[in-house]
């Protein structure tokens, strides 16, 4: 006589977990680690716009528009997007069959009340949506219109090409739920948020079986802040961090290291955003244009880049990608450090008896940086040797990133680096970053946060971003990138290779240029 095992109910669970359809090759333990701390839930309300909130708003929320591979924009909520002859107005023609988490259908009032809510708020998101400031602040926005469930018309107060790149960091959210986003986002993206712990900065989150794109296959999802780079190696060392995309707390030394874990994939995509010294040009004495040419021909990138980022990079020499249909390099920065202290000479900063850098200058000038990167911090201290070189004496002081990012906007600063992620991808950025209206207030997020001014540019700018006639465009953004190389109120890096680190289990890794996490809804994971 035959003999039958009893089967157990946590079998029983376990053979329906593998036979029932999106079961299978799903993880409860998939962690994503963050370099960044998350300084919002808010995806439209929040006065500050940082990289790792935005991270977190690709996985839960969609927009009307995205970029693709080749940073140009095309429809995401929308199927259609249309452009009036006057350039007065845009046409976005919805998905069917879009849904929210909560099961509710996303019609065009949800989209109309999400724009609405942006630009009646203080959110970095809404700056660009104004021109001006003060009483002669002006909307570009006219008004947004519902003609039926499935169409938005968005009206402006005059032509303006920049409005689908502004769209882009826009997060369509159910109508009347702007106060409840603080606390529990809920979009209609890939992934669902289920709680969030502020203290541990940790996101927890669920695929979307209804995702209107194709469910995830990662079934839930652990998105952890590690800010410190060697707790993040052991981490993903131990397997208690899946995938670490883009980590900055990571050293070039670091990444090459785990390249050596049998465990471990270290993947290079080719990256588009970029690192950038900053410069308040109202501050002295860095409101001496040549002294900030002479830091730029100090800095020797193309040894920066080969043994302190192990290749991990690529010189810029503008603020946008090659890529761009906009790239031009302008006036390029050779390592001379002879031609520097020419320079210092010429602005007036002689040290004639060669004692050293403190003849130059009667103090040192302040590099502020974030704490939260030790690969910044190193590249941070090989800037400081190669302008101590030539005489510029500096005093590096490391903050908190919310706290640096205070400063910034009010000014309260000589010199910094940072990163930009995505804006920079689209000529229109240069405007946001240079054009004189764009100065950041106490009420007002700019992007201009050298607080640069030039008349001339500004009325290339103008031109430029309302130009439709791509030839035309072309010729004005080139004399912008000559003007902006010469005065250099910013001064490119380089371009970072897009770093990923991952447990081997992880499949179908494919970052592009900008390096958002978009590329998650397509992982695999084998056993």
């Amino acid at each position: 006589m035959r003999a039958y095992k009893t089967i157990t109910p946590l079998l029983i669970l376990a053979l329906v977990a593998f036979l029932l359809p999106g079961c299978r090759n799903r993880s409860e333990n998939f962690v994503i680690a963050l370099s960044d701390k998350i300084s919002t839930l808010d995806p439209i309300g929040s006065a500050t716009v940082d990289v790792a909130s935005e991270r977190i708003r690709v996985l839960i929320f969609n927009s009307l528009v995205k970029k693709n591979e080749k940073f140009d924009y095309v429809p995401d909520l929308a199927t259609d997007i249309k452009r009036a002859d006057d350039g007065l107005s845009y046409t976005f023609t919805l998905h069917d069959g879009v849904t929210f988490h909560d099961g509710k259908p996303l019609t065009s009032a949800d989209v109309k009340y999400t724009i609405d809510a942006v630009l009646a708020s203080s959110s970095g998101k809404a700056a660009s949506f104004f021109e001006g400031s003060g009483a002669d602040k002006k909307g570009l926005v006219a008004g947004v219109e519902t003609p039926d469930p499935r169409t938005v018309v968005i009206r402006l107060t005059k032509p303006w090409l920049g409005l689908l790149s502004n769209l882009v960091a826009i997060a369509i959210v159910p109508k009347d739920s702007s106060e409840s986003q603080k606390t529990h986002p809920l979009g209609s993206g890939p992934f669902k948020f289920i709680s969030y712990d502020s203290a541990q900065q940790t996101i927890n989150l669920e695929a979307n079986p209804n995702y209107w794109e194709g469910a995830p296959t990662i079934g839930t999802l652990r998105v952890r802040v590690i800010e410190d780079g060697n707790a993040l190696q052991a981490e993903l060392r131990s397997g208690s961090v899946t995938l670490a995309p883009l980590p900055t707390n990571l050293t070039p030394d670091a990444i090459k290291s785990l390249e050596q874990d049998q465990k471990l994939q270290v993947m290079p995509f080719t990256g588009a955003n970029i690192v950038y010294l900053g410069f308040n040009v109202q501050n002295a004495p860095l409101d001496n244009v040549k002294l900030r040419q002479a830091i730029a021909y100090a800095i020797d990138r193309e040894t920066i880049i080969r043994d302190l980022i192990l290749g991990q990079g690529k010189v810029a020499h503008s603020i946008l990608p090659e890529e761009s249909w906009a790239y031009s390099p302008g006036q390029k920065y050779a390592y001379d450090p002879a031609r520097a202290k020419q320079l210092l000479d010429e602005a007036g900063f002689r040290d004639p008896d060669g004692d050293g850098p403190q003849m130059r200058f009667q103090k040192p000038i302040k590099f502020q940086i974030s704490s939260s990167s030790v690969a910044t911090r190193q590249y941070v201290d090989v800037i400081r040797d190669y302008l101590k070189k030539v005489g510029i004496p500096v005093e590096v002081e490391t903050m908190e990133t919310n706290t640096l990012l205070a400063q910034l906007r009010l000014g309260e600063f000589q010199m910094t680096t940072s990163r930009w992620v995505g804006g920079n991808q689209d000529p229109i950025f240069l405007k946001d970053l240079f054009h004189s209206s764009e100065i950041p207030t106490q009420e007002r997020a700019s992007r201009n946060r050298s607080r640069y001014k030039n008349p001339e540019l500004d009325r290339i700018l103008d031109e430029a971003v309302n130009t439709a006639d791509r030839e035309k465009a072309v010729g004005l953004y080139a004399r912008a990138q000559e003007i902006v190389s010469r005065d250099l109120p910013l001064f490119p890096l380089w371009y970072p290779a897009n770093m990923v680190v991952a447990n081997k289990s992880v499949g179908n890794i494919k970052i592009d240029g900008s390096g958002d996490w978009s590329f998650v809804r397509n992982l695999t994971l084998s056993k």
